[in-house]
């Protein structure tokens, strides 16, 4: 097992910035999963710590020894790509087993450690046969197993799920968990599906336009996320955004002057602009736009995914969307969304989070809203 120490990383390729001033520590024995979109530079973090990339500026460390300038060889790490890679003349033992036969390792060696990490991944029976033999699911085990085979202090793997179809990730992801707890080597996996990250991360690093956005838990990330950018990234549905001013008494109000949530103030300016996001599975419906509290829904439409309903439509005009349990029952008429303080999260122009800074003391019962038990629960 190894820890990873990256300091002010720069990347450039010509002009244009793809890593910039990144800084991120990787602890001994971690699964830490590098989430963000295309072109946000995780690929390029990843071959950087590997040596295939050179930097620009910036140090990284492993195990304390800073690797700027060694070979990629040298590095104690071993990566997955998302191609598999496979040599497609060799069988699955030879594929496996070939960086071993690079290293000079001695036969009978090989053969028992190409076994044993064959047995710990399921290729037991397909050791003699060709990649072309293979399903996706199967050369990617492969691929893993080549990875594995050399002991490394480090794995890296570069989107390796992207190329499976939905249910083979799915089980692919719980392998290599598995994997992950039994050899407990420290391992850095880039992604950009939500998903992967959130079942995958011991440490969840969301990347934006060279820079990191924010660092920490999975539930932490997607529970406070620190910008408007991660709020947005991570969730499906995605977080629902409505523009909101703050009144003389610290107040969000929506547009049509709706007040949802009386009891919430922040330390702003009155006439600030701030946005208030609100996640599909926080919001509640009730019958009739106009009851206490909530805020005006316009439903266009219902999607039965079998889980769970995803209700469409718009509030004032912007795009919202409503995630609720799938026996809930549909309210006929106008209707109207709810959702707790806690569940309200506020941005600047910015981007950047902005905490509430109190509850208003009114006259109005504290504790769960009475509407909450016969709508929806709330996580």
């Amino acid at each position: 097992m190894a820890s990873i120490d990256i300091t002010n990383l720069h990347k450039l390729y010509g002009r244009t910035p793809a890593v910039r001033g990144l800084d991120l520590s990787v602890e001994d024995g971690s699964f830490l999963v590098i989430l963000g979109p295309s072109g946000c530079g995780k690929s390029t973090l990843l071959r950087m710590i590997a040596g295939l990339e050179d930097i620009t500026a910036g140090t990284i460390a492993i195990d304390g020894r800073v690797v700027n300038d060694v070979e990629p060889g040298r590095r104690g790490c071993a990566m997955v790509f998302q191609n598999y890679a496979l040599y497609p003349h060799m069988t699955v033992a030879e594929n496996i087993g070939y960086a071993l036969k690079v290293a000079g390792v001695a036969k009978a060696e090989r053969r028992e450690r190409v076994g044993g990490v064959a047995a710990m991944l399921g290729l037991g029976d397909l050791l003699e046969r060709k990649p072309s033999q293979l399903s996706g699911g199967q050369r990617q085990r492969v691929a893993m197993g080549r990875a594995m085979v050399r002991q490394p202090g480090i794995f890296l793997f570069d989107e390796p799920l992207s190329n499976l179809d939905a249910k083979l990730r799915i089980q692919m992801r719980l392998e290599i968990k598995r994997l992950h707890r039994e050899l407990k080597t420290t391992s850095v996996f880039v992604t950009h599906d939500q998903v992967e990250a959130m079942t995958l991360a011991d440490t969840l690093v969301v990347m934006n336009q060279g820079v990191i956005e924010q660092v920490g838990t999975p539930a932490e990330v997607f529970r406070r996320p620190t910008s408007r950018f991660v709020a947005n990234f991570l969730g499906s549905p995605p977080m629902n955004f409505l523009p909101a001013e703050i009144d003389r008494r610290g107040r969000a109000v929506l547009a049509g002057g709706h007040l949802p949530w009386p009891d919430l103030a922040f330390d702003l300016p009155a006439g600030t602009a701030i946005e208030i996001g609100l996640r599909p599975g926080d919001l509640g419906i009730v019958a009739g736009r106009d009851a206490d509290g909530a805020i005006p829904f316009r439903p266009d439409i219902l999607e039965d995914l079998g889980s769970e309903l995803h209700w469409h439509g718009t509030v004032e005009g912007n795009a919202v969307a409503v995630a609720l349990p799938a026996a809930t029952a549909i309210p006929a008429g106008s209707v109207g969304l709810k959702a707790l303080p806690s569940a309200v999260h506020a941005f600047l122009g910015d981007g950047r989070r902005v905490e509430p800074a109190a509850l208003l003391a009114t006259s109005k019962p504290t504790g769960e809203a009475p509407w909450r038990a016969t709508s929806l629960s709330f996580t």
